[in-house]
């Protein structure tokens, strides 16, 4: 292959077409769920995130868990989590198994304020799909999402 290839450049198209739709929902959802809840994006992933732990086997998440599943280094997640729990919305605690293990939860404010946001979240996310959906660059890849969380129906179960 070369830098010429087809196959290289119609990759390359993707993957910018595909940046560019990431950049397009972040900067919308950004700015709604700042001007009605004063949360970030990431803010908002890092409460939604810890607000669906679970008590039991596996249920809480350590840090480095919560960092890929908001897709921030180990430092940044510390940053936001020490943010947030100043603001009153997490709790940070000791692992009772492991001492050098620190945990978060989602206080009861820290609920309230995500209850009140995921409308915000949801709602924003929607507007930015439909209006990527306009350009032909961008509305493959909105299929894709919108197919990605279409829950498949078993053949067996499928309506005839």
């Amino acid at each position: 292959m070369t830098a010429t290839d087809p196959l290289l450049t119609a990759l390359a198209q993707g993957r910018c077409a595909l940046s560019l739709l990431h950049g397009r929902i972040e900067a919308h959802i950004e700015k709604a769920l700042q001007s009605a809840h004063d949360l970030s994006v990431r803010e908002y992933s890092l409460l939604d995130v810890l607000g669906r732990q679970h008590d039991g086997e596996g249920g809480h998440l350590q840090m480095k868990q919560v960092a890929d599943a908001v897709v921030l280094s180990q430092s940044a997640t510390t940053r936001l989590v020490t943010r947030l729990d100043d603001r009153g919305l997490l709790a940070r605690y000791l692992c009772p198994t492991d001492r050098r293990g620190i945990y978060a939860d989602v206080t009861d404010t820290g609920r309230t304020l995500l209850d009140q946001a995921r409308p915000t979240n949801e709602k924003a996310l929607r507007e930015a799909l439909d209006q990527a959906a306009t350009h032909p660059e961008l509305a493959p890849l909105v299929r894709a999402l919108e197919a990605l969380g279409t829950p498949a129906v078993p053949a067996h179960e499928c309506p005839a």
